[in-house]
C-alpha cells in the first residue's frame, strides 16, 4: 500500500511538472507572418550628383536580395543597397528597385528621374537611336540602292524586310571629334537569314540614293557567308559581328580627322528572313 501510494504521488508531479512545461511553450509559440506583413521594405530615395550622375539608395535592409532596373532598357540586375547611377543622355528614367526576401518574393518601387541634358563627353551623338516614335524614325535618311529590299519603324524597331538582291541603307549625319576614341553599339536581331549582307560605314562622303555606299570600309557587320546571321540572333553588332575592321574592338572606333561622318547602316541579299533585320538603341559615344 505505501508503495502505490509513493507511485501516485510520483505521479502526480510527473503530471504537474509535464503540464508547467506544455503552459510555458504555448506562450513562447512562434507563428510566422506572411511575407506582406514582414516589413519587407522597397522603397529608395534618389539624390543626384550632377546632372548625369545620381545616387539611389534603399531606405532599409530588411531584405535578403537587392535588384535595380534603372530604365536604360538592360533590365533588372543584382545589385547593392546603394547604387551610383550614370545616365549620359537627357530623357526621363523609371528606376525600379526589387527587395527579394524569403522563397523569391518580392515587393518593388519605381520612381522617375528627369535628366535634363546630355553629359557633353559621353552624351549618345546618334539621334533617334532608338526608334521609339516617328520624330526618332524622321532623323535618319533612308536610301534605296537597288529594289528588292526596304526599311520602315515597326515596334519601337528600325527593321529591314526583303530579299530578291535588293540592296537598301539608313544615315544620319554625325560630327566628331578627331583622336579621340569613341564606342559604337546597335541592338540587332532576326530569325535568320539566307545570302544576305548587313554592314557599318563611318563615310566622309555623303550618301546618294541608287548608288552603293563603300566610303571608308566595312567597320562592323553580320554576313552569312562569313559564319554570322544564317540562324537567329539577337545582340549587340560590335559583339556578334563577324566581318569588318572593329571585329574584336568591342565597338571602339577613333576618326583621323574632325567634322561630319556619315553613319550609314545598309543591308541586302536573297532574303534577309521572315521577320527582317531589326535595329535598335543605336550609339555612339566618346569615352
Amino acid at each position: 500500500m505505501k508503495k502505490n501510494f509513493l507511485n501516485y504521488i510520483v505521479l502526480v508531479g510527473i503530471s504537474s511538472l509535464l503540464a508547467g512545461l506544455f503552459a510555458g511553450c504555448e506562450k513562447k509559440e512562434f507563428t510566422a507572418r506572411p511575407l506582406s506583413e514582414s516589413g519587407l521594405e522597397a522603397g529608395f530615395i534618389v539624390t543626384g550628383v550632377n546632372a548625369n550622375n545620381y545616387i539611389a539608395q534603399v531606405k532599409d535592409s530588411s531584405y535578403i536580395l537587392s535588384k535595380w532596373d534603372f530604365g536604360t532598357g538592360s533590365g533588372a540586375a543584382v545589385g547593392k543597397a546603394t547604387e551610383r547611377v550614370f545616365f549620359p543622355d537627357a530623357g526621363s528614367y523609371t528606376i525600379t528597385h526589387y527587395a527579394v526576401g524569403k522563397g523569391g518574393s518580392s515587393f518593388s518601387s519605381s520612381q522617375v528621374v528627369n535628366v535634363a541634358t546630355s553629359d557633353p563627353a559621353r552624351g549618345n551623338l546618334v539621334q533617334g537611336g532608338k526608334f521609339e516614335t516617328a520624330a526618332d524614325e524622321a532623323k535618319w535618311t533612308p536610301i534605296t540602292i537597288s529594289a528588292g529590299v526596304s526599311w520602315a519603324r515597326n515596334a519601337g524597331k528600325m527593321v529591314a524586310t526583303g530579299g530578291g538582291f535588293g540592296h537598301a541603307a539608313i544615315y544620319q549625319a554625325i560630327t566628331v571629334e578627331a583622336n579621340k576614341d569613341y564606342k559604337f553599339g546597335m541592338t540587332v536581331s532576326g530569325s535568320g537569314a539566307t545570302d544576305t549582307w548587313f554592314e557599318v560605314y563611318f563615310g566622309t562622303v555623303a550618301p546618294v540614293a541608287g548608288a552603293d555606299y563603300t566610303n571608308g570600309g566595312i567597320r562592323i557587320a553580320l554576313n552569312t557567308w562569313a559564319g554570322c546571321g544564317n540562324t537567329a540572333f539577337n545582340g549587340n553588332i560590335a559583339t556578334i559581328g563577324c566581318d569588318g575592321a572593329l571585329v574584336g574592338k568591342s565597338g571602339v572606333v577613333r576618326f583621323t580627322t574632325a567634322g561630319t561622318i556619315y553613319l550609314l547602316i545598309k543591308t541586302g541579299g536573297g532574303n534577309l528572313g521572315t521577320t527582317g533585320i531589326s535595329v535598335d538603341n543605336v550609339e555612339l559615344r566618346g569615352l
